[in-house]
């Protein structure tokens, strides 16, 4: 099963389809704001992985992190990066395993952030009752599972009750939306934030933070409970993966700004995101 690939071969697919004699599936969420600019940014990381593990690596993007999730658990990808608590229902559904995790700006952390316009009115958590509200879609780390848990704990059990209109769509819809004063507020990340601003599609004069949470683990690097049982091929992934960082000096393509490699990891990272799944009923307990 270890043959060497000297012909390394990436196919990138929207909804699955034939596959080559034995390829790794490489999934990612929808980081970027369109498929084709994410299938372009994870490509040269396929690439590499193929010539690392001696097999071809076909990418594909999964539009939503629940579908990600999903497609991880269903057997339909073999490695996924993917956000924690994509990673944490996958891990759930199927035993899929967290072999590493992204770093940024060298760090293996992030923020969820709430945000509004400057001139909303809001100032707190509280002041956004009867107010439109977004969230991420329900696969989203900080744009779902972590506002939901804030929100529990503030005794609101059903933000659609609480918010006069709730909405659910990606990341940069909602920075977007609330930079527009089409929405009130809504949640993301300091992540996607600073990049929109970064790269001009938002000013950062046009929103403000209202909540920051705890610091939370980055993007999971996850292998299905099938290809873990392959010890020998997990442990060449975390060995290529933790090499990302020095080939950025001179592949600066292999991942998109500010992403600066790869640490080996586990599950239990992501123990902080399994409890705020259990907490707020969205995670059953596995029996």
């Amino acid at each position: 099963m270890l043959r060497i690939a000297l012909l390394l071969l990436v196919t990138v697919f929207a909804t699955g389809g034939a596959l080559a004699a034995d390829a790794i599936r490489l999934g990612v969420g929808l980081f970027q704001p369109d498929k084709e600019k994410n299938d372009a940014t994870y490509r040269p990381l396929a690439e590499y992985l193929s010539k690392k593990l001696g097999k071809p690596v076909e990418l594909r993007t999964v539009d939503s992190w629940e579908g990600l999730a999903k497609s991880l658990a269903n057997g339909e990808t073999d490695i996924a990066l993917m956000g924690p608590w994509g990673y944490v229902l996958a891990n759930n559904q199927s035993g899929a395993q967290a072999v590493a995790t992204i770093l940024y700006d060298g760090k293996p952390e992030y923020f969820a952030l709430m945000i509004t316009h400057p001139t909303s009115g809001i100032n707190t958590l509280a002041d956004l009752k009867g107010k439109t509200f977004a969230f991420g879609d329900k696969g989203s780390t900080s744009g779902y599972l972590i506002p939901t848990h804030q929100f529990l704990k503030m005794g609101i059990s059903d933000p659609e009750k609480f918010f006069s209109k709730v909405l659910y769509t990606k990341h940069q819809a909602i920075e977007t939306q609330v930079t527009r004063g089409e929405l009130d507020a809504g949640a993301d990340y300091d992540r996607n934030r600073n990049a929109m601003i970064e790269q001009g599609l938002i000013k950062a004069a046009d929103s403000k933070i209202i909540w920051t949470s705890a610091p939370l683990p980055n993007d999971a690097v996850a292998v299905s409970a099938d290809m873990m049982k392959d010890k020998a091929m997990v442990a060449r992934l975390q060995q290529a993966l933790e090499q990302v960082g020095a080939e950025l000096k001179t592949n600066p393509s292999l991942l998109p700004a500010h992403y600066t490699g790869f640490v080996k990891s586990d599950d239990k990272l992501y123990s902080s995101i399994r409890d705020a799944g259990l907490a707020t009923g969205k995670l059953q307990p596995r029996k």
